[in-house]
């Protein structure tokens, strides 16, 4: 599509442009997925709504695997080649072995930051909202990404945190158990 390659070259023409810039976007991209799932994994430990508390961080962790999971299939059907070999991007971080569809870092936000919505934590879901939306941006101004790879990731996350949240409940003998498990 010609929207996707000129918003990827337009998010990646920024590149290597202004050093500071370039290094906040490859630290984002490289640890904001990290940093997301600690400020998630934070809530384990909060005192109030214990419970509900937990159960949020195991819906969100599994929304996260079962989202990675989906993306592992789709890859298997779908090989699409990343911009920097189509000559569409410039890269500024180390090539990527995989495909590029569907973006694993935007499946990985977007799967927490429904998971924090879908449990009725709209703060902490606009919070999320923002850093995971950098942390989507930063994967095409790098290089690695097009911008519908991430569209892409967005999807398949929120597709898994729908699912889980439809097939998880908090208070049936399965959840009770993962909550002391952990």
């Amino acid at each position: 599509m010609k929207i996707d390659l000129l918003i990827t070259q337009w998010l990646n023409s920024f590149a290597a442009v202004y050093w500071p810039l370039d290094q906040a976007m490859i630290l984002l991209s490289a640890f904001g997925v990290p940093i997301m799932v600690v400020l998630v994994a934070t809530r384990w430990w909060r005192k109030e709504n214990r419970g509900a508390n937990r159960n949020t961080c195991l819906v969100a962790g599994l929304s996260f695997l079962l989202g990675l999971a989906i993306n592992q299939l789709i890859l298997l059907f779908v090989h699409r080649i990343r911009p920097y070999d189509a000559g569409v991007a410039h890269l500024i971080i180390a090539p990527s072995a995989d495909w590029s569809f569907p973006s694993d870092h935007a499946t990985a936000v977007a799967a927490i930051v429904a998971s924090a919505w879908l449990r009725h934590l709209p703060r902490a879901a606009l919070a999320l909202g923002a850093l995971g939306f950098i942390v989507c941006i930063s994967r095409v101004f790098v290089g690695i990404r097009y911008a519908s790879d991430v569209l892409g990731g967005v999807a398949t996350g929120v597709i898994a945190a729908f699912l889980v949240q439809a097939l998880y409940q908090d208070e049936n003998k399965f959840s009770r158990w993962l909550v002391k498990l952990f």
